[in-house]
């Protein structure tokens, strides 16, 4: 029987604890970590993504962070090759590669769990979607592949754009698949929803205070358009709007602490999906190093 390389993969919704286990099961387990964040591989996207600082990675090695830079695109296929041959770098160094963050496509695609569909892009259609509003697009979405809307960010135009392409296509979301080249072990962590938004909001004003809204303004005088900004969701879509004039400061905020409550429930919804994680609320995250030690044997 063929041995497949293990992989542990740490996944949650956003402001869990997610970054700060991988960190400390890392550093256990001789481990590195790979970021599998749609965001995090930008560079420049620091404060406003909650990258991780050099003081909180305590010496542990993360890969796959400020790969590319935001004025391009950079694809789940592209996380698949890169994260890969990360996989294979760590782990022929003796070493136990982690993937954790935020970004459940990514994680899925990696791990063989979602086949990428072959569509080529259709130069026609989506000059066509462009015209359209990104609410008009998602509507849109709901009616010809209801599945792939339930995951997809509904503010993402160049997403939903790409959906609707393959939609069209193939009629339906890339199928689910069993194969995979690692074995891995899923764990998750999910704080009840009226803690994490106590995090939520506690770690939004955190990042606010450390300069979200300065760097900002930063990566747009280095180039990085208002449109791409919004493209990147959440946070640079708040912050392109507040330095435009569009909201205020308070409305960005409030903003901000709504739709990223809303992007965490979506996060576990998708996750939910997956039968083979195994969730430890916080009283037992305790158990988590022994279950990876009786996992590495």
């Amino acid at each position: 029987m063929r041995k497949y390389q293990k992989i542990l993969v740490i996944v949650g919704p956003t402001s869990s604890g997610k970054s700060a286990l991988a960190v400390k099961l890392a550093r256990k387990f001789n481990g590195e970590v790979i970021a599998a964040d749609s965001r995090q591989v930008y560079r420049g996207l620091d404060i406003g993504t909650g990258k991780i600082t050099k003081r909180e990675a305590q010496g542990v090695r993360h890969h796959l962070l400020d790969i590319a830079s935001p004025k391009r695109t950079f694809t789940a296929n592209d996380f698949a090759e890169r994260a890969s041959l990360a996989i294979d770098d760590i782990a022929g160094r003796g070493k136990l590669p982690i993937v954790t963050g935020g970004t459940g496509f990514y994680v899925d695609t990696l791990t063989g769990r979602i086949a990428l569909p072959n569509v080529a892009p259709n130069a026609k259609l989506r000059a066509q979607l462009e015209k359209m509003t990104v609410k008009q697009l998602f509507v849109l979405l709901k009616k010809k592949d209801p599945r792939r809307a339930k995951t997809i960010e509904p503010h993402n135009k160049r997403r939903l754009i790409r959906a609707l392409e393959i939609a069209r296509a193939l009629g339906h979301v890339p199928p689910t698949r069993s194969h995979t080249t690692y074995n891995v072990l899923w764990l998750g962590i999910a704080p009840p929803m009226k803690e994490l938004g106590r995090k939520i909001a506690v770690r939004l004003h955190s990042r606010i205070k450390q300069g979200m809204i300065t760097e900002a303004k930063r990566l747009h005088a280095r180039g990085l358009s208002y449109q791409r900004m919004q493209e990147l969701g959440l946070e640079y879509r708040a912050l392109a709007r507040h330095l435009q004039g569009k909201i205020t400061r308070a409305q960005m905020v409030e903003e901000l602490n709504r739709d990223i409550r809303r992007y965490a429930k979506k996060q576990l919804a998708y996750w939910k999906r997956n039968e083979k994680i195994r969730w430890f609320a916080r009283e037992q995250r305790k158990k988590i190093p022994k279950v990876v030690k009786n996992w590495l044997r």
